[in-house]
């Protein structure tokens, strides 16, 4: 039945196509993106797409994103509105928020879609803080609220379709950072949205703003931006950075990847004395703001407040004042660590569609399971088949939350979803390999190991503006072009009217000749396509056009092999390329892992295992004694491929990997 409906839904939207503007689904590609990408908001883009509220995207998918001839009036508050909710009684009441509500939670607690409490509640992501007021239809509140006291409002609705005697006209206009460094914060503002705009980490941004991270982000507040640059110089050919720019290193391109070893700080006898609700802790040598900071999981403003003397620096010996904090999540069994890993085999419900890349994943995570049990570490790990969409829930029956410590998986959305509100009493915390959307981000104890391609995109778009000057500009794109189209939006945002094109493939790269010299004129080439031959093709087309003129500058948003292959020649042309994902062959800690793997599997790991071993790798080495892996997770780590660096995605929300490396390739 289920394939049915999924096949009569493609007939209706196919049928639409002549009226309505489509896109088809690539890799990676999250609602997120690609309503960032037409200029929708995400609930728009599910207005649109209504199946894939719950069923989520898949590659190849063709959604609808605009329908032609639609447009979008914003009136005054005077004009008539109509929902829904509100149209039996015509009143409103308000709620306070209580800890730990959410959207998602007011939403089903209340009946209420989300639209619609957007609707009631125009500036909703920035008065989500305990304490605020949040508006909702009256009879809702004392239908679904229980004891909940609401406050009334009485709010007349029409469902007329009269032409309003007045429309204002409403101009937003985007606010990006001033020559002094601020950013007038916008209505849908979050922190992890600011940091990756102003390439800040999150550190930063609240070292930047004290209080910040306590008092939240408020819609037309000057927040600071700047300060996030820090240069340095290099005479080797290839320089390597992290995405954080905290910790740069220069080296061989065949050197960059090193295994990161995590500590806590040294516990010295009476280093830690207790107060009430504070503690006091005597600084000790090599201890620095930020790991005084994780190991009592406190804020920069909130140690600075109660230790101003903190402003002329963090000196040994200094005794700190520390206000005492809530518990993190502990895990339940003794020593023992409970891990549940849920992968889509689909032996119960006969689906064998993700069978080999589970299997991948489970050799690899097996691996890591194993290396961390031989170091001492006490794993109790379950592994679960996740099943598909309709069996999925049966899956979860076979997880008992008063005994799971991590749950690792599943990989869809949908099925994240679902376990976060199977074992959300419990506050468990819940790994995604893959799925990173905008409508998880409300979870606290969600982890989100995939970086999302804007990521990417925004930082090119930085690198360029720093070496701009006015030349044309070319972006080899993918079939979807998606990223291409991030790129260009970007930079005709941030230079001054730029020449940029959108190319199909790198032999359309041209240059111009100047009509005053004849010479040619050099131009900027920027690789939006992370297939493997399209890189090849852009590493020869810069290497040609290198020949023809100098000043020729390269950026691609991906490693390809070939860079690695013409380093000297791509270095004329000063590339500058990201890099993820990527095993250095010639480190210690790769070659024993490669080792270990061959010998236990008698061949190489495959992509899906090499993300298996990394996920479960550094889910374990940040689980402390007890158990309280969010008290390790600001920590930076390199695994055998992949950089992880989580950063919160809104205040008490999900973590998520911002993650990845820079190279330059210098002369």
């Amino acid at each position: 039945m289920v394939k049915k409906i999924f096949i009569l839904s493609g007939l209706i939207g196919f049928l639409g196509l002549s009226a309505q503007k489509t896109h088809t689904v690539a890799p990676k590609e999250t609602p997120y993106g690609i309503s960032k990408q037409y200029g929708i908001t995400i609930d728009e883009l599910y207005q649109l797409n209504p199946s894939k509220k719950e069923g989520g995207l898949k590659i190849g998918d063709v959604i609808v994103v605009s329908k032609s001839g639609s447009s979008k009036t914003t009136t005054s508050a005077s004009t008539p509105v109509t929902t829904t909710s509100v149209a039996k009684t015509g009143k409103t009441g308000t709620i306070t928020l209580q800890p730990k509500q959410t959207i998602y939670g007011i939403t089903k607690q209340y009946q209420i879609s989300e639209s619609e409490l957007r609707k009631l509640n125009p500036e909703l992501d920035s008065h989500m803080k305990i304490g605020d007021k949040i508006t909702l239809p009256l009879e809702n509140i004392q239908k679904f609220g229980g004891s909940a006291p609401a406050t009334v409002v009485q709010t007349t609705t029409t469902t007329t379709t009269e032409k309003p005697a007045e429309v204002k006209t409403v101009t937003k206009t985007e606010t990006t950072s001033s020559d002094k460094g601020l950013y007038v914060v916008q209505a849908k503002d979050n922190y992890y949205k600011i940091s990756r705009q102003f390439n800040l980490t999150q550190k930063q941004l609240f070292a930047l703003n004290p209080g910040l991270e306590t008092t939240g982000l408020k819609p037309g507040e000057a927040i600071r931006v700047s300060g996030s640059d820090s240069a340095a110089s290099s005479s080797n050919s290839i320089k390597v950075e992290d995405n954080s720019q905290s910790n740069t290193t220069s080296a061989p391109v065949t050197k960059t990847t090193t295994q990161t070893t995590v500590s806590e700080p040294a516990k010295t006898p009476n280093a830690i004395s207790s107060e009430d609700d504070y503690v006091t802790y005597t600084v000790q040598s090599g201890d620095t703001m930020f790991s005084i900071m994780n190991r009592f999981n406190v804020t920069l403003d909130q140690l600075i407040s109660l230790n101003p003397n903190l402003s002329d620096g963090l000196k040994a010996g200094m005794t700190l004042k520390i206000k005492k904090q809530d518990p993190t999540y502990s895990k339940k069994n003794g020593d023992v660590l409970s891990v549940v890993l849920m992968l889509p085999f689909g032996y119960d419900a006969n689906d064998a569609k993700y069978r080999t890349m589970s299997i991948d994943f489970l050799t690899g995570a097996k691996l890591a399971a194993e290396r961390n049990a031989t170091n001492g570490q006490k794993l109790d790990i379950k592994v679960v088949d996740a099943g598909n969409e309709t069996t999925f829930k049966n899956s979860l029956s076979q997880i008992n939350p008063d005994n799971t410590d991590l749950i690792v998986g599943p990989f869809f959305k949908s099925n994240v979803l679902e376990v976060l509100r199977f074992v959300n009493d419990k506050k468990i915390p819940v790994v995604a390999p893959f799925a990173n959307s905008e409508d998880l981000f409300d979870y606290s104890n969600l982890i989100i190991i995939e970086t999302e391609n804007s990521v990417y995109s925004d930082r090119i778009v930085k690198e360029v503006g720093q070496v701009y000057q006015d030349q044309k500009i070319y972006i080899v794109a993918d079939n979807s072009k998606a990223n291409a189209n991030a790129i260009k939006a970007g930079l005709e945002k941030s230079l001054s009217k730029p020449n940029v094109v959108i190319v199909n493939s790198s032999s359309e790269i041209q240059l111009e000749n100047n009509m005053m010299t004849g010479q040619s004129v050099p131009v900027i080439a920027i690789l939006a396509d992370d297939d493997e031959s399209a890189g090849a093709a852009f590493a020869s087309k810069v290497i040609a056009l290198g020949k023809q003129t100098q000043g020729v500058k390269a950026f691609s948003m991906f490693y390809s092999p070939s860079f690695e292959k013409n380093v000297d020649d791509l270095s004329k042309a000063s590339l500058v390329y990201l890099m993820d994902r990527k095993i250095n062959y010639d480190g210690d800690f790769e070659k024993e892992i490669l080792a270990a793997y061959k010998g236990k599997y008698c061949k190489t790991p495959s992509k899906y295992a090499v993300i298996g071993f990394d996920v479960m790798n550094d889910m374990l080495t940040r689980e402390n004694k007890k158990g309280e892996i969010f008290k390790q997770i600001g920590k930076s780590q390199t695994q055998l491929a992949t950089k992880f660096e989580f950063v919160k995605a809104k205040p008490n929300g999900a973590y998520i990997n911002n993650g990845y490396r820079v190279v330059r390739l210098m002369q």
